[in-house]
C-alpha cells in the first residue's frame, strides 16, 4: 500500500537537485601542499575559503563526494537563526550578558546571509517570508508565548503571537493550538545557495578537490599532514567544516558531534488553490514537537517539501517516504491521494548542549552543530581567524563544548532518546 504514494517518475534524490545537479568535478589532481585545507565543501568550508582565499592564503578544499552533496544540498531551506534555546535557558547557562551576545550574533548571521546572497548576485530564491512556529499543544503554546515575552526588547526580532481561532491565516489545517510568527526569518533554494558559494570561492583562486576523502591528519611541526584517497597534502592551517558527516579524521570533534538522519519529501505538482489554501502566507512552517517536522512549499509554489525526523539512520528514501507522508496527512488530511515525487535523506549534526560551536582544537578550527544561517556565518567568521583578522570574534568563542563519556562514534543512544521524545509528543497531543 505504501507503495502506491509514489508518482511514476519518482525519485531517491533531492528535488532541490533537479535544478541544480551536483557539480561534476574534474579528476582534478591534489597539490603537496597550501596554505590552507578546508575538509568540507559545504556552506561552512566554502565560506571559510571565500575568506582565506581573498586574502591571498593558497587554500583547497577536499570532500569525500561531489562538492555540496551532504546537507548543505539536502535540506528544507528554511533560514531562522539557528538557535534552539531560548533567552531563559542561554541566560541560566552562560548568564545575562553572554545569552544577549549570543542572540544578537545569531541574529547577525541571519543579516549577513540575506547581505552576502545580495551583494553576490546569488540566484537562490531568497525569501524574507517569516517562520510559523506552530504549537502541538495549548502547553506548547504558553511556552512559545512565554520565550518571547522572555526575549530583550533590544533584540527587536518582531515575533508575535497567533491564538488558536486565526490560526487559519497562517496555516489551513485545525492540527495546532496556535503558534507564533518570526517576521524576519527566510526560505531559500539550499542547492542553489550551495551553487553561489562554490561559484565564489572559486573565483577567489580557491581549489575545490572532489572525491578525495581524509584518511587521517598527522600533526608536524608548525604544519598538518593530511593523507587523502588523492595521495599526501601538507597544510599551514586545517579547518573542518564536515557537520553531520564528520569521522576517524577527526575524533575529538567526532566524539561532540552526533550525526542525526534527517528526511524529505517534495509532492507532485499541487493546485495552485490548494497551496494558497494550506500555506496562504508562503512561511516556512516548524512545530513545538520534540521529534519536530518543517515544511514550505517550493519557490515555484507548486509543491509542499516536508521534511522531519521520522527513523534513526534508515538511508532508503522508500521506507522513509510513507512515514512522512503519514505526518504530511495528519496536517493536511486532503493531502491524502497526493503523491510523492522526490524522497531523500542526509545527516545533521547533532551536539548535546543543543548549541551551534566554532572553535581551535589542537591547532584545528572546526565549526559544529549550526543550521544554514549560521554555517555560512561561522565559516566566514573562521576564515576571518585563520588569516588573523580580528573581526573573526564571535559572541561562540570559548563557549564550553563537551562530549559525552558514553559516545564512541555509534549513536547506541538514539533509539531510546527518539522512543522517549515521540512518547512525549504523544502523550501531550
Amino acid at each position: 500500500m505504501s507503495q502506491m504514494i509514489f508518482t511514476e517518475d519518482f525519485k531517491e534524490t533531492p528535488y532541490w537537485w533537479e535544478r541544480t545537479p551536483r557539480p561534476v568535478g574534474s579528476d582534478e589532481s591534489l597539490p603537496e601542499s597550501a596554505d590552507v585545507v578546508i575538509i568540507g565543501s559545504g556552506y561552512t568550508g566554502l565560506s571559510a575559503a571565500i575568506q582565506t582565499a581573498q586574502h591571498g592564503r593558497h587554500t583547497v578544499v577536499v570532500d569525500t563526494e561531489d562538492a555540496g552533496w551532504g546537507c548543505s544540498s539536502r535540506n528544507g531551506g528554511l533560514v531562522s537563526t539557528s538557535l534552539k534555546l531560548s533567552f531563559d535557558l542561554l541566560s541560566r547557562k552562560f548568564g545575562s550578558k553572554a545569552a544577549l551576545d549570543i542572540l544578537k550574533e545569531s541574529f547577525n548571521a541571519l543579516t549577513w546571509v540575506e547581505r552576502f546572497i545580495h551583494e553576490n548576485n546569488i540566484d537562490c530564491d531568497f525569501r524574507k517570508v517569516g517562520r510559523y512556529h506552530a504549537a502541538h499543544t495549548d502547553q506548547a503554546l504558553a511556552q512559545i508565548e512565554a520565550d518571547i515575552k522572555g526575549i530583550p526588547k533590544a533584540l527587536n526580532t518582531g515575533a508575535y503571537m497567533i491564538e488558536p481561532q486565526d490560526q487559519h491565516t497562517k496555516i489551513g489545517s485545525d492540527f495546532y493550538h496556535g503558534g507564533a510568527v518570526y517576521p524576519h526569518h527566510a526560505s531559500l533554494d539550499p542547492a542553489r545557495f550551495h551553487q553561489g558559494l562554490l561559484e565564489c570561492a572559486q573565483s577567489k583562486g580557491a581549489q575545490i578537490v572532489s572525491h578525495c576523502k581524509v584518511d587521517r591528519i598527522e600533526q608536524q611541526k608548525g604544519s598538518f599532514k593530511l593523507i587523502t584517497a588523492k595521495g599526501s597534502i601538507t597544510a599551514g592551517d586545517v579547518v573542518i567544516g564536515t557537520g553531520g558527516y564528520t569521522g576517524n579524521p577527526t575524533p575529538w570533534q567526532q566524539r561532540r558531534i552526533v550525526p542525526i538522519g534527517t528526511y524529505m519529501i517534495a509532492t507532485e505538482p499541487l493546485p495552485q488553490e490548494t497551496i494558497t489554501r494550506l500555506i496562504p502566507n508562503d512561511r516556512v512552517i516548524t512545530d513545538s514537537r520534540k521529534l519536530v517536522v518543517y515544511y514550505r512549499t517550493c519557490p515555484e509554489r507548486r509543491r509542499i517539501i516536508f521534511g522531519g525526523r521520522v527513523s534513526l539512520r534508515e538511508t532508503r528514501p522508500r521506507i522513509s517516504a510513507p512515514q512522512l507522508h503519514q505526518q504530511m496527512v495528519c496536517r493536511f488530511p486532503e493531502l491524502e491521494s497526493v503523491k510523492v515525487s522526490h524522497s531523500w535523506m542526509g545527516f545533521m549534526g547533532y551536539t548535546f548542549d543543543e548549541m551551534p560551536h566554532l572553535g581551535k582544537h589542537d591547532g584545528i578550527y572546526y565549526s559544529m552543530g549550526v543550521g544554514i544561517s549560521l554555517a555560512g556565518y561561522f565559516g566566514m567568521r573562521i576564515g576571518q581567524k585563520v588569516v588573523g583578522d580580528p573581526q573573526g570574534a564571535t559572541a561562540f568563542d570559548g563557549l564550553p563544548f563537551s562530549g559525552r563519556f558514553y559516545y564512541r562514534k555509534n549513536p547506541w543512544f538514539l533509539a531510546p532518546s527518539i522512543y522517549y521524545y515521540r512518547w512525549l509528543d504523544q502523550r501531550k497531543t
